[in-house]
């Protein structure tokens, strides 16, 4: 019973001390929203002071305090100067472009902010010269450098792949994969030396004995330069070094290789064209059209081989251009054709010879001429 009569009279004790501790709090409170009222109503009479609106311009500002200053200051000779009214201009001169400079600073840092948002969101749109450069990869025209860096990124991403797994294995299987690193380098490290030295022992050895005496040339000095004095003694030692062991370049390797393919397909489809009839059956006809498609894709093969070689090539010269399959089957068309009458010719003379005289016969010159034409076919 004690303690419910006593439960009332402890919570108004306990809430006292509470509204006690609140009220200067309040008090604050109250007062700073009457300051800020205060302000806006003097920040509106010193506009007022001035005859301007709220939202003016700095500039603005100073035209009106100079109209009043001419009116108001004492030392301005007017009919209506006054100090009192002059230090309050002043003083709402002050005031006014205070606060239009901080309106106009704050108009400014949310435009910049709004700005800086709408950057962060935008997209941006690279400059095709980005998508031009391939990180420096690849020759020819910008589609082939695009399909030679493509080429080039796989193989740097399988590399690094490689690497990877690499690694991974190393640190696997190889608890100290830094101390196996120093071993294995150290260990190259000695073989060089080891190599190095046993080849310089083995050079003062003949040179003691006297087997560099017999040299070629021996005294005189090193045919280090060419008969041009414009070409680098670098590398023309480097270009007779490589000539010296046969090296040539791909270019020239890739050239031969064409010639060499384009008279193997003539010499086959040619080869084929005489297997079949004159004039060819329906069978027949089927098979050369076969032959004939086969032909036109070796062709094209040929030609992208010719484009690889046109983008290495030094020269603008020793470019060459594709091969016409329709052409190259035509060609073959009239080879085939002349050799089917030169030999109708020579089946019908085979004697075209008189033993006395010496002298070759129309039918032998016939043969020749045609024979000419076989050739000049051949070599075209």
């Amino acid at each position: 019973m004690m303690a419910q009569i006593l439960r009332p009279h402890l919570r108004s004790a306990s809430v006292i001390p509470n509204r006690m501790k609140m009220g200067p709090y309040l008090v604050v409170i109250r007062t700073r929203m009457m300051s800020t009222h205060k302000s806006k109503r003097n920040i509106r009479e010193y506009y007022g002071l001035l005859n301007l609106d709220e939202g003016c311009s700095a500039d603005d500002v100073r035209e009106s305090f100079r109209k009043l200053a001419k009116q108001y200051h004492p030392d301005g000779g007017s009919s209506t100067a006054d100090s009192a009214t002059f230090i309050r201009i002043e003083e709402a001169y002050r005031k006014v472009l205070s606060h239009v400079i901080e309106q106009t600073n704050a108009r400014q840092s949310k435009v910049e902010d709004t700005e800086e948002e709408e950057e962060k969101f935008k997209y941006k749109t690279p400059q095709h010269r980005h998508y031009l450069s391939f990180e420096g990869i690849g020759f020819g025209t910008p589609s082939q450098r695009e399909k030679q860096y493509r080429q080039f990124r796989a193989d740097r991403a399988t590399e690094q792949v490689m690497e990877y797994q690499k690694q991974k294995l190393q640190s696997q299987y190889f608890t100290d994969s830094v101390t196996v690193k120093d071993v294995r380098h150290s260990k190259e490290r000695k073989i060089t030396q080891a190599i190095e030295r046993l080849v310089e022992d083995l050079i003062q050895e003949s040179m003691a004995k006297g087997d560099f005496d017999n040299l070629s040339g021996k005294g005189e000095p090193l045919k280090k330069f060419s008969g041009c004095s414009y070409i680098d003694p670098m590398t023309h030692n480097l270009n007779r070094i490589l000539i010296d062991n046969g090296y040539q370049p791909e270019w020239i390797l890739m050239q031969k290789e064409i010639k060499d393919t384009i008279d193997q397909l003539r010499e086959a489809i040619l080869a084929s064209r005489k297997k079949l009839g004159n004039p060819m059956t329906s069978a027949e006809q089927k098979q050369w059209n076969q032959v004939c498609e086969q032909f036109q894709e070796d062709i094209k093969k040929l030609n992208k081989r010719i484009n690889d070689f046109n983008l290495i090539v030094p020269l603008l010269t020793r470019q060459k251009v594709h091969f016409d399959a329709q052409k190259e089957i035509s060609r073959t068309q009239e080879i085939y054709t002349t050799l089917i009458k030169t030999k109708e010719i020579t089946n019908k003379n085979p004697n075209n010879t008189d033993p006395g005289e010496g002298e070759k016969t129309p039918g032998v010159k016939t043969v020749f001429f045609n024979w000419m034409n076989v050739w000049k076919f051949i070599k075209i």
